[in-house]
């Protein structure tokens, strides 16, 4: 009986593993899945935070400094040793991009040199706010024959807070 038992396990044989269908069904779902694939585009920009503006500067050395201050109410283009030059209030959309582009091409028209802006934000600022704003500084798109024409204003960009703005001003403007 003992022999029995043994000639039993002696002739059992290994099952074989078949793959053929999984390998299949993997050539032809892995180029499938490759050309589906939505590959995404980064967008670099390389960003620069602004100089100190307490800093005491020579007068001959004082050259034209772009600010663009972005606080919830409104849009303020200045230099930032002259100070102001345009404040663009909210309007019932929003803010005026369109009044500030007009004014960031006039400045490019005054200064062609010129590549460097800073933009200052208030605390809370949307971050497409930023997009736009940082969009509008850089680059304007004008239509000439038909086409659009994508020129650079001020590329070189710097990022920082917003000098935090008095009671008295905010009501008076």
């Amino acid at each position: 009986m003992i022999h029995r038992r043994a000639g039993r396990r002696g002739h059992q044989e290994t099952a074989e593993l078949n793959i053929t269908a999984f390998m299949n069904l993997m050539v032809i779902l892995v180029p499938f899945l490759l050309i589906t694939a939505v590959f995404s585009r980064l967008a670099i920009l390389e960003l620069n935070l602004p100089g100190s503006s307490t800093e005491p500067v020579d007068p001959q050395d004082q050259t034209f400094q772009l600010e663009v201050i972005v606080r919830k109410d409104k849009i303020e283009v200045g230099d930032r040793n002259q100070g102001l030059l345009g404040i663009y209030q909210n309007t019932a959309e929003g803010y005026d991009y369109a009044a500030v582009e007009a004014k960031l091409a006039e400045l490019k028209e005054a200064y062609p040199e010129k590549t460097d802006a800073s933009i200052l934000l208030e605390q809370d600022i949307e971050y497409n706010t930023l997009v736009q704003v940082m969009d509008l500084v850089r680059v304007i798109e004008t239509v000439e024959d038909d086409s659009v024409v994508r020129s650079d204003l001020f590329p070189d960009i710097s990022i920082g807070d917003a000098p935090i703005q008095d009671e008295g001003a905010a009501t008076d403007g």
